[in-house]
């Protein structure tokens, strides 16, 4: 048999005997022995070595068929140290003619590996993560063929799985292996939405399980591989027409979509990895794995956000293999989610009663699955990159969403003091409880308003519970987002019906379709835009495409039923754009009065004040409508220039800054002036410490997430607004550039609860 001999035998058949060497009742060794016998006998290489990776990073000769036996946990090398180190650095093969003249190469006597000169290592990987390395050598001096590294690389893959599922050793030499990481991590991210939870890891994309690596039947897989990458391309190349699809992504993402799906590279890894003895799925993960081992380690931001795309890419094709895509995941009772980001239509797909918290690799605090997540009032850190590589599916989990950490594989003792902070918590809502039915009143008598933000059916069942006085703001775009066509009519009709039957009398703000920028729609179009945050979006799609406008104006109208309505237009930037919108709502109510339907009761129609551009023209703007409301979301990040949806600038500011309150005193007393009823409905609304501040500058309605409404009331029933307004409008004077702290002493001076 001559050097490429595996490749004409073809690895499965090397697979299979690795997979009976291991299902023998011999010792973990003697099965280690075995495997690197086989391999080095198939590959007809005079070495081949195993090293596995310690819980203290270093690599450890485990085993050995051609160096010296007594090198066996005895050789160990530093991560980056020789050859087998560089490896695991680098996290793709190194193959080499003369190994001893490259120059990571470290000698180590013990081995007597002098004679041997081709030298091809591959790494053994996990997730992505190295845990070990398989090398083959020959005394002579030649380059191993792509097909050797090839089938190396399957080898090494089976036998990373294997090794990691415990099929090859036992729990007691896995215990200082670094198979897996085992050893408690705290990580630091950002809060997205406030809590804490106690929880067992689950992966948004699971793993492929050991048992399904190895296929007997490799034409029938590649039939299958191919039937699903040529699904997966039909769908990529039919969202780039416009003409449908399951996912809402930018031009530009999808472009890449389609640039990959149809790379050739990439579909010639899949289909020889399958020749080899290994099912779609397991190829699809091995393809993953390496790009997640060579990209993940980059620094160029442009080829991680490459290896993101890929990922989602690959997550794909395993959905089209697995053909229930759209079939609810199990969760176990206290699920910790685990995802690289996710959209609104994904989070909503788990069973919310057992879903515990969540943990985000990237993300915003304005995110769709940070919004969700308030909203189903479900702790969620973000910006932990690298997590999903240090997590295992089922490790414990701490989610520490009031300090914006994440506790991996907790001590007992964190886990002790967790369930105590959970105990306050559980005490503090049994108070917020209480107040339910109090009215919020200052301690100096003035009314505070407070009303919470929907946008889900789940929102309505709650309404009653927060103690609101009905919805500031009902986000109607994520009825459209979670949809995989446009919604019609009839559909919109009924679920603002439903709105309306919930609120049973209590005010309702519906705000119009927010689309565009960060979310787009699966069934529309996607144009691509420089700058998105900036670009054709809210009220101006609105504009452009009347028809979608109108046929949403028509539905709320319809849903009334003589009711009043109040309807709510987003980011407003001139008063043309106001007027043209508002005469669109006047026609629709007179075409309903022809055909016969009930005009509402009282219609009022406003306007979110979140361009800054609007605060220079007040004077026109108010007294065209019957209320505004201020979303300072997006009034923030335009007031500072600083996207914040963009984890490198999103904390550049504070709103609690002197030209944040000074922008937000303009706009409230130049309503107090005209009378215009004007609320908050951004996330300033909903933190204590920021409703202080807003209550202060003069604002008497506030609209925030569900779980915002107890905090909120308990610190206006324990404010004197009088007081607070005259340290507040003294402190917005400051030249400082944050006066938080200050803010926060003014509160505990004056005993307010925040």
């Amino acid at each position: 048999m001559g050097p490429t001999g595996l490749a004409v035998r073809g690895s499965r058949g090397l697979l299979r005997q690795i997979r009976e060497a291991m299902a023998g009742q011999i010792p973990a060794q003697a099965k280690l022995d075995m495997v690197v016998r086989i391999i080095a006998r198939s590959m007809v290489a005079e070495v081949c070595s195993l090293y596995l990776r310690r819980s203290h990073g270093d690599l450890e000769l485990f085993a050995t068929e051609g160096l010296a036996r007594e090198a066996v946990h005895v050789t160990r090398l530093k991560a980056g140290e020789g050859l087998v180190g560089e490896i695991v650095r680098l996290g793709r093969p190194l193959n080499l003619s003369d190994a001893p003249n490259h120059p990571a190469f470290a000698y180590r006597p013990e081995t007597g590996e002098d004679p041997y000169h081709a030298f091809l290592g591959v790494p053994l990987l996990r997730g992505g993560r190295g845990i070990g390395v398989l090398v083959v050598q020959n005394a002579t001096t030649r380059t191993y063929s792509e097909e050797e590294v090839e089938d190396l690389q399957i080898i090494a893959m089976v036998l990373a799985e294997l090794v990691g599922s415990g099929d090859i050793l036992g729990e007691a030499e896995l215990r200082d292996v670094e198979i897996a990481p085992h050893r408690p991590e705290r990580v630091k991210g950002a809060k997205f939405a406030d809590g804490l939870a106690f929880g067992v890891a689950v992966l948004h994309e699971a793993p492929v399980a050991v048992g399904h690596l190895l296929s007997d039947d490799p034409v029938a897989e590649e039939a299958r591989l191919k039937v699903a990458v040529n699904g997966l391309q039909a769908q990529i190349d039919q969202m780039l027409e416009g003409e449908g699809g399951l996912i809402g992504a930018s031009y530009e993402v999808l472009d890449t979509y389609r640039m990959f799906a149809h790379d050739r590279g990439w579909n010639r890894s899949l289909e020889e990895a399958v020749r080899s003895g290994l099912t779609a799925e397991a190829a699809v993960e091995r393809v993953r794995s390496e790009h997640r081992a060579r990209l993940g380690k980059a620094k160029d931001p442009y080829l991680r956000e490459r290896l993101h795309d890929l990922e989602d890419l690959n997550d794909r094709l395993l959905r089209h293999l697995s053909g229930d895509g759209d079939v609810a995941r199990e969760l176990p009772d206290n699920a910790i989610l685990i995802a690289r980001n996710l959209g609104p239509a994904d989070l909503l797909e788990y069973d919310r009663t057992k879903l515990k918290g969540i943990l985000l690799e990237e993300g915003s605090t304005a995110s769709h699955a940070a919004i969700v997540a308030r909203a189903l009032d479900i702790p969620c850190v973000g910006r932990l990159p690298g997590l999903r590589d240090r997590l295992s599916q089922g490790d414990p989990v701490i989610v520490d969403a009031e300090s914006g950490e994440a506790f991996l594989r907790p001590r007992p003792d964190v886990i002790k003091a967790m369930n105590a902070r959970l105990e306050v918590r559980t005490q503090r809502k049994a108070e917020f409880a209480k107040l339910r039915d109090t009215p919020a009143f200052t301690r100096d008598g003035a009314k505070i308003t407070l009303l919470m933000n929907a946008g889900l059916a789940v929102d309505l069942d709650i309404l009653r519970e927060t103690g609101a006085e009905g919805i500031g703001l009902f986000r109607t775009e994520f009825q459209f987002m979670v949809a995989e066509e446009l919604p019609r009519l009839e559909a919109q009709t009924s679920l603002y019906q439903k709105v309306f039957e919930a609120a049973d009398g209590m005010p309702v703000t519906f705000r119009t379709l927010d689309l565009g920028g960060d979310k787009l729609l699966p069934y529309m179009e996607a144009e691509r835009e420089e700058n998105p945050a900036l670009g054709w979006r809210a009220i101006r799609m609105g504009l452009d495409r009347p028809a979608l406008l109108k046929m949403q104006v028509r539905a709320l109208i319809w849903a009334a039923k003589g009711r009043p309505l109040r309807i709510m237009f987003p980011l407003v930037a001139n008063v043309d754009e106001f007027r043209a919108a508002r005469a669109m709502v006047d026609n629709e109510v007179a075409w309903a009065l022809r055909r016969g339907r009930p005009a509402p009761s009282r219609l009022d129609v406003g306007a979110m004040i979140e361009a800054p551009s609007l605060i220079w023209h007040l004077d026109a703007l108010l007294p065209m409508t019957d209320f505004v409301s201020v979303g300072t979301n997006d009034l923030m990040q335009y007031l500072f220039a600083a996207d914040r949806g963009n984890p490198r600038v999103a904390d550049r500011y504070d709103p609690l800054s002197p030209p944040a309150l000074r922008a937000l005193k303009t706009i409230q007393s130049a309503c107090a002036e005209t009378g215009t009823p004007v609320s908050v409905c951004g996330e300033m609304a909903g933190r204590p410490l920021e409703a202080f501040a807003l209550t202060a500058l003069g604002f008497d309605r506030l609209s925030m997430p569900p779980a915002g409404i107890g905090p909120v009331k308990q610190m206006v029933l324990s404010c004197d607004r009088e007081a607070a307004s005259r340290g507040v409008n003294t402190l917005i004077k400051s030249a400082a550039g944050s006066i938080r702290n200050e803010i926060e002493t003014l509160a505990r001076k004056l005993y307010v609860a925040v």
